[in-house]
C-alpha cells in the first residue's frame, strides 16, 4: 500500500442553495403583503430598479387561464377582499364558556371564515383606516384626574390602570395593592369601587361575575334573582336552565328575559379600546365566471409587484465606470434586479397554476356549497401540475382566492378523507363537520342526536366514521354534547 501524495479527479453532484435561489424560494411561500415589503426594500437597495407608474390593464388584460368546467348554478361575482375578526384573547375556562353563552345566533360555523366578496370600488369603510382615538389608558387617566382631588388616590388609581389587563379586568386582590402602596386597605377598596364606575363601566373587576354586576347596578337591575344568576355562571355555562330556575326562584320566561339581559351586557368592557384595525385579506387570485359558464382565473393586479430594471440607467453608468470594482457592482446589481423580476415572475404563474388546478378539482364546492368539497391532499395537485409537493405547499400558504362563496385561503380545499362505507367514495372531512353540524340545527327538541345516532345517520349516508371522530368534529363546532342540549331544549327559551 503506497502512501505518497498524488493527484485525483473525481467527479461528485451536490444540491447547492444559491442566495438567488433561497430568494426565490421565499418569495414563493409569502404573502401578497410580505412580498410588497421586500420589493419596497430591493427598490432601495438597488439603483437599477425602479417602480413600474404605467397605468395597470385591465381585468381581461393580465394573467389568465382558459375557462374551467361551466358551472351554470354558481352566482356571478368578481369578489373582492373582505375582513377578518380580529383575533380572539386568551380566556379563562369560564369565560370561553360565557363566549357560547354570548353566541346568539347559533353555534358557530366555521365556514364563514370567507364571508361575502364585493369589488365595489366605494370608500366606505376609509375611516375605519384612520388612527384611532385615546387608548384606554388616556382615556382612564383623564377621568381619574377628574373625579379625585387627593394626590394618594391618584397615586394608587395610577397603579390600578398599570395592572389593567386587555380585556378591563384587575385580578389583583385589594391587599396585595396595599401593601404594595404602602396604604390602607379600605382606601384602595374605596378607590376601586369608584373606578368600577368609569366609562366604560365595568372596568377594574376581579372576575365576569363582578364585572356584570356592576354593569347591572349601574342600571339599578342587580336584584336578588340576577345576583343568583351571577353567582351560578358555571350553571349557565352548561345550559342548566331548570337548576337555574330552582336557584333564582324565577319562571322559564322571567329566566330568558335575565339571560337575554345578560346578553346585553359587555364582559370585556376594556376590550374595544387599543383594538388594532381588522387587517383587510386581500386575495392574489381572482375567480369570475365568464360568458360561456366556465370560470376564469387571473391575478390580482392589486397584489402584483410592480418594478422595472432601468436598463438605460444601468448603460449610461457602465460607460461612465472608471474602476473595475464599480463594473463588478453594476453587474452584480443588475443580476439582482433581473433575478428579482425572474422570481415575481415565475410566482405569479406558479400561483396561477396551482390555482386553477384546486379549483378544477373543487368545482362542485363552488356550484352547490361546502357539502360538495371533495377530499384533496397535496400530491394530487402536485401529480397534476408536475410539481414537488413542497413547492404546491409554499404556493398555498398565505395565499387567498375570492370566488363567489367569499374570499378563502388555498389551504382551505385541502382536506382529509374520510373513508365510505363499504368501499364506497370517500368524503371530505369538512363536508363531514358541515353535515354534523346541519344535523344538529336541524334535530327534533324532543330527540336530540347522541354522537352514537350522528354516527348512525352519518353511515347510512356512506360515511365511515367513528364515535370519537364524531365527538371531536362536534367540540370544534361548539357544538354542546347532546346531554346539555337536552337539558336547554328542555326548558321554554
Amino acid at each position: 500500500m503506497s502512501l505518497a501524495p498524488r493527484l485525483d479527479l473525481r467527479q461528485s453532484q451536490s444540491l447547492v442553495m444559491t442566495p438567488q435561489l433561497r430568494q426565490a424560494i421565499k418569495l414563493l411561500q409569502s404573502s401578497n403583503l410580505e412580498v410588497a415589503a421586500f420589493v419596497e426594500e430591493e427598490l432601495e437597495r438597488n439603483p437599477l430598479l425602479e417602480r413600474d407608474e404605467r397605468p395597470q390593464p385591465g381585468p381581461d388584460d393580465g394573467h389568465r387561464v382558459d375557462p374551467l368546467p361551466a358551472a351554470p348554478e354558481a352566482p356571478d361575482a368578481h369578489a373582492a377582499a373582505v375582513s377578518d375578526a380580529l383575533p380572539q384573547e386568551q380566556a379563562g375556562p369560564l369565560d370561553a364558556e360565557w363566549d357560547n353563552v354570548y353566541d346568539s345566533g347559533g353555534y358557530e360555523s366555521p365556514y364563514g371564515r370567507g364571508g361575502r366578496a364585493d369589488f365595489a370600488d366605494d370608500l366606505s369603510g376609509i375611516e375605519d383606516l384612520a388612527s384611532g382615538g385615546r387608548s384606554l389608558r388616556e382615556h382612564l387617566g383623564e377621568q381619574v384626574r377628574l373625579t379625585f382631588e387627593d394626590a394618594r388616590d391618584r397615586l394608587i388609581a395610577a397603579q390600578m390602570i398599570a395592572l389593567l389587563d386587555p380585556a378591563g379586568r384587575l385580578a389583583v386582590e385589594d391587599a396585595a395593592i396595599a401593601r404594595a402602596m404602602g396604604c390602607e386597605l379600605a382606601k384602595v377598596a374605596a378607590v376601586r369601587a369608584r373606578m368600577q364606575r368609569f366609562e366604560p363601566v365595568g372596568m377594574f373587576c376581579r372576575s365576569l361575575a363582578e364585572c356584570l354586576a356592576v354593569q347591572l347596578a349601574e342600571q339599578n337591575r342587580l336584584d336578588p334573582a340576577m345576583q343568583a344568576l351571577l353567582d351560578n355562571l358555571e350553571m349557565l355555562a352548561r345550559r342548566d336552565r331548570a337548576g337555574l330556575m330552582a336557584v333564582c326562584g324565577v319562571d322559564a320566561e322571567d329566566l330568558s328575559d335575565m339571560i337575554a339581559e345578560l346578553k346585553r351586557l359587555d364582559p370585556k368592557p376594556g376590550a374595544s379600546f387599543d383594538a388594532p384595525p381588522a387587517p383587510a385579506v386581500v386575495p392574489d387570485v381572482l375567480m369570475r365566471r365568464g360568458e360561456d359558464g366556465g370560470w376564469i382565473l387571473e391575478l390580482n393586479p392589486e397584489t402584483l409587484p410592480r418594478v422595472l430594471v432601468r436598463r438605460g440607467f444601468y448603460a449610461r453608468c457602465q460607460v461612465g465606470a472608471r474602476s473595475k470594482d464599480d463594473r463588478v457592482f453594476l453587474a452584480e446589481k443588475l443580476q439582482s434586479a433581473n433575478w428579482l423580476l425572474k422570481s415575481l415572475e415565475q410566482r405569479a404563474s406558479t400561483i396561477i397554476k396551482v390555482a386553477q388546478e384546486i379549483v378544477r378539482r373543487q368545482d362542485a364546492f363552488f356550484r352547490h356549497g361546502v357539502e360538495h368539497l371533495r377530499p384533496l391532499i397535496l400530491r394530487d395537485i402536485a401529480e397534476e401540475v408536475q410539481m414537488h409537493e413542497s413547492t404546491v405547499s409554499r404556493v398555498t400558504a398565505n395565499k387567498y382566492i375570492a370566488t363567489p362563496r367569499g374570499t378563502f385561503e388555498l389551504k382551505y380545499f385541502f382536506t382529509t378523507a374520510i373513508a365510505g362505507t363499504q368501499g364506497g367514495e370517500q368524503h371530505s372531512a369538512e363536508a363531514v363537520r358541515w353535515r354534523i353540524r346541519a344535523m344538529v340545527a336541524a334535530e327534533d327538541p324532543d330527540a336530540v342526536l347522541s354522537d352514537d345516532a350522528i354516527v348512525e345517520k352519518l353511515r347510512q349516508e356512506g360515511v365511515d366514521i367513528a364515535r370519537r371522530t364524531v365527538a371531536k368534529y362536534r367540540e370544534a363546532l361548539r357544538i354542546p354534547s347532546s346531554v346539555q342540549r337536552k337539558r336547554e331544549k328542555a326548558v321554554p327559551a
